[in-house]
C-alpha cells in the first residue's frame, strides 16, 4: 500500500499538472471506484463538471484537490471552497494525466477530461486494479487546531471530515514531537503497532516503520509506556529521515502498481536498510565489524524486519 512518500510524490504531480485546470466532463467507468461518494456516480459527475482544482492536499495517505465551482470567483480574497475531490489510493489505485489519444489502461475506474493547456495531458485518469481506493466528492470543515488541512500549494486549513481525525504526519511543520512523546508514553502497546496508528501519526505503512525503527535501533515490541524522551525523539527524527529520503528517491515502488502521475517508478527500495532484506547482513552491524542478521517475523498479520544484533527483543515486549 502507498505509504506517505509515494502520496505525497502523486501529490506534487496533481499541484504541477492539475491545479488550476477545469474539470470539462466526467467518466465514471466503474460505479465501485466512487462507492464513496454517498449520492451515487450521476451526482458524482454532476459536482465535478466545470468544477475549477484549486490546489492538491495531502494528510498522511489521504489526498484531496479542493474545488471551486462554476459560479465562484477563486480570486476574491474572501472566498472559501466548500468542497474538494478525495482520492484514497487504497492497495493499487493510480491517479494519472494522459493525453486523451493514449489507450485506456486494463483497470481505469474513472476519467476527467480537463480543460487544454498547451503542452499538458488533457485527462486525469483514477486506475485501481484491487478497487480498495476510491474517489468521492466531499464537504471541507475546518481543521481542529486552525492549521492547514495539510501539505498543500496554500495553507487553507480546511479538510474533508473523513480525513479531520487522522493526525499530523512527520513531515507537517505542525507535527508536535512533544505531543508524540507523551501520547506515545500513554499508551501500553508496542512501538511498532502505535506508528501504524494513523490517528496518532500518520502516513507510517509497515515498510517505513521497519526502515525508521532499524534507524533508531529499537524493537517493534518495545513497549511505548517505557520510552524516554530521547528515544521518541530518535524515533521521530529516524521516521523524517527515512521519508525525506523515500521523497527524493520518487517513493518506493515494488511492481507497477504504485507509480507517479506520470507512470515513473520510485526507486528507494533500493536503499532500504530493513525491509525485505531478510537473511541478508545488518549493514550498520557489518560497518561496525559486527555480526547482525535481518530477520523477517509475523506482525499483525503481516512481517516485521529487525536486525537480531541492533534491534534485540526488550523485556516486557508487546507484540
Amino acid at each position: 500500500m502507498p505509504e506517505l512518500p509515494e502520496v505525497e510524490v502523486v501529490r506534487r504531480g496533481l499541484a504541477a499538472w492539475v491545479v488550476g485546470r477545469r474539470i470539462e466532463s466526467a467518466q465514471v467507468v466503474d460505479p465501485r471506484s466512487v462507492r464513496r461518494h454517498a449520492r451515487g456516480a450521476q451526482d458524482f459527475r454532476g459536482q465535478l463538471e466545470d468544477a475549477r482544482v484549486l490546489d492538491a492536499v495531502r494528510r498522511g495517505k489521504y489526498l484531496w484537490m479542493p474545488l471551486a465551482g462554476p459560479e465562484d470567483d477563486p480570486a476574491d480574497p474572501a472566498y472559501v471552497p466548500h468542497t474538494a475531490l478525495l482520492a484514497h489510493l487504497g492497495m493499487s489505485g493510480q491517479l494519472l494525466v494522459e493525453d486523451a489519444g493514449q489507450p485506456d489502461e486494463k483497470h481505469l475506474k474513472v476519467r476527467l477530461r480537463l480543460s487544454e493547456v498547451r503542452g499538458m495531458p488533457a485527462e486525469l485518469r483514477f486506475v485501481d486494479q484491487r478497487i480498495f481506493g476510491g474517489l468521492a466528492v466531499v464537504p471541507l470543515v475546518a481543521t481542529h487546531d486552525g492549521g492547514p488541512g495539510g501539505r498543500a500549494e496554500s495553507s487553507l486549513a480546511l479538510v474533508p471530515p473523513e480525513v479531520s481525525h487522522i493526525g499530523r504526519d512527520p513531515l507537517d511543520p505542525l507535527f508536535d514531537p512533544a505531543a508524540f512523546h507523551y501520547r506515545l508514553r500513554s499508551r501500553r502497546t508496542g512501538i511498532k503497532r502505535a506508528l501504524l496508528d494513523q490517528r496518532l501519526v500518520s502516513g507510517i505503512g509497515n515498510i517505513y516503520a521497519d526502515e525508521a525503527l532499524w534507524n533508531a535501533r529499537l524493537h517493534y515490541a518495545r513497549p511505548t509506556d517505557t520510552l524516554r524522551r530521547r528515544e521518541t525523539e530518535r524515533v521521530a527524527e529516524a521516521v523524517r529521515d527515512v521519508m525525506a529520503r523515500a521523497l527524493a528517491a520518487g517513493g518506493t515502488s515494488f511492481d507497477s502498481l504504485y507509480v507517479n502521475v506520470n507512470g515513473a517508478s520510485g526507486y528507494f527500495s533500493r536503499s532500504l536498510d530493513a525491509y525485505g532484506r531478510v537473511g541478508l547482513a545488518c549493514r550498520r552491524c557489518a560497518q561496525e565489524g559486527a555480526a547482525g542478521l535481518i530477520v523477517r517475523e509475523p506482525f499483525m498479520n503481516r512481517s516485521s524486519y529487525r536486525c537480531t544484533r541492533c534491534q534485540p527483543v526488550p523485556r516486557n515486549a508487546r507484540w
